[in-house]
């Protein structure tokens, strides 16, 4: 929708900044209720629908890695198709401190998020007149170069000891 939009804003039908503003609000207020969901008593069901001893390991693997890459998970996240509403949820299953790291990384990934949406919509608006699909592509296969780039960085630069604390039961 933002890519849609944007596209109209090009041509002078809404305003770029009223819909950058306007997304970047709405991925905010989205992220913080799959944060607050997780962190209320719907972690419970989590627990119990993860019950299982694997399913306990990975858990605590997820809660180690929140802990120390949390911020870039977040940001990261944002950029990779469904990946934002199960690690915000996970976020706050698992509670990352929502006001010193988790709103912080999330404003940061939305806004960009919604920049980049936007200026895609309405840079590439014209090229885009006769199919609005197009942009849509191109967005989810930058997303996930985006998305692929973080985590090269976040494994070369902040991985510590760099083993899968996850254990071998894949």
């Amino acid at each position: 929708m933002v890519i849609t939009a944007a596209v109209l804003a090009s041509r002078g039908r809404l305003e770029i900044g009223l819909i950058a503003t306007a997304a970047a609000v709405g991925a905010i207020l989205g992220d913080n209720c799959a944060y607050w969901l997780g962190r209320s008593g719907l972690s419970r069901l989590t627990d119990r629908l993860l019950g299982s001893d694997s399913n306990q390991r990975r858990l605590r693997w997820a809660r180690t890695q929140i802990q120390q890459n949390g911020s870039w998970i977040i940001i990261v996240a944002r950029f990779i198709p469904g990946g934002r509403t199960a690690t915000t949820y996970i976020a706050g299953t698992l509670e990352m401190p929502w006001k010193r790291r988790f709103l912080p990384a999330d404003t940061v990934a939305a806004v960009v998020w919604a920049m980049f949406g936007s200026a895609l919509g309405y840079f590439g608006g014209a090229a885009f007149e006769k199919n609005l699909w197009v942009p849509v592509l191109i967005a989810t296969g930058a997303s996930l170069l985006v998305a692929g780039a973080g985590e090269l960085v976040r494994r070369r630069f902040f991985d510590a000891g760099g083993e899968d604390a996850a254990g071998d039961d894949r």
